[in-house]
């Protein structure tokens, strides 16, 4: 589902629901010269979302959140991305008050702040008139962070270069999906360093992946769950690993750690075996959800 499709307008105000986002399969294909990291993988939104209300007004922009821990000044990327759209708009007289109430874990691999950067782009866009086009949108995006332009479009999508070329693959049929992000805080840079390093060992296959999901073959789809920057963050932080291998004891058809961690989600086809876990999991942890595909 598009953000677009989701974001109600009221006069100057408009609110919007930046989701959560797993990576189904995640390899890496190599360096550009610049530093990024060549990707390959299929992300798909999960039903976890953060609120973003943005209101216009013409002066500055003011970022208010419910979590004391957020910056509320230009090191947000919801700042970033209301500053970057004035700027592509060659707007003199600008600003914006942007509520961010955050329910997504941050720094867990799910993309919760791209989402919130993506957000706020397409409200915008949409209280001043679509002044410009999805495609210059997603090229604005792209300049917050690689997963912006998918956080816009959503659902299942292929990506490539560094995350911003997409492709549409076959919706996923909707799943029970239980995340659990343990309370440690991964640097994504640094797991991208330490991969640069360490002799690869897992091979994702994304046309398999792609295969399966166009199939609808909910085995082959958990079989072929595979992401090797597993590899570099189990190693530093083994509480994954083990998160990992609690939640397939659990009944999880498949399981598989997001982006670059510290969130482990799991595939479940049956809805008590996935809620008997979840239970489990929160008497452990204080980030455990429940949810589905969307």
């Amino acid at each position: 589902m598009k953000l677009s499709e989701d974001i109600v307008i009221n006069g100057k105000k408009a609110m919007a629901r930046s989701y959560a986002k797993i990576n189904l399969t995640l390899d890496v294909m190599g360096k550009r010269t610049d530093g990024y990291h060549l990707i390959e993988t299929i992300m798909q939104t999960v039903n976890l979302s953060d609120i973003i209300v943005v209101q216009t007004h013409n002066n500055g922009i003011k970022i208010t959140t419910n979590k004391k821990y957020l910056p509320s000044n230009n090191k947000n990327i919801a700042y970033k991305a209301a500053e970057l759209f004035f700027n592509e708009l060659n707007e003199k007289r600008y600003g914006a008050k942007i509520l961010i109430h955050k329910n997504i874990p941050v720094a867990a691999g799910l993309a919760g702040g791209s989402g919130n950067g993506a957000a706020v782009l397409v409200a915008l866009n949409m209280l001043y008139s679509n002044p410009f086009s999805e495609e210059k949108l997603l090229e604005i995006g792209a300049k917050l962070g690689a997963d912006v332009p998918y956080c816009m479009i959503g659902g299942t999508q292929s990506a490539s270069g560094i995350g911003e070329i997409l492709r549409p693959v076959k919706a996923l049929s909707k799943q029970y999906i239980l995340l659990v992000t343990p309370p440690i805080s991964v640097s994504t840079p640094w797991v991208y360093e330490e991969f640069d390093s360490i002799q690869k060992s897992i091979f994702p296959d994304t046309q398999a992946m792609i295969s399966a999901i166009e199939k609808d073959n909910y085995k082959e789809i958990c079989s072929n769950l595979s992401n090797v920057l597993e590899e570099v963050t189990i190693k530093k932080y083994p509480v994954i690993g083990g998160i990992k291998k609690k939640m397939l004891l659990n009944g999880a058809n498949g399981a598989l750690m997001s982006g670059s961690g510290p969130t482990v989600f799991g595939f479940f086809d049956d809805f008590n075996k996935a809620k008997a876990s979840q239970d489990s999991f929160s008497m452990m942890y204080k980030d455990v959800y429940l949810t589905t595909t969307l």
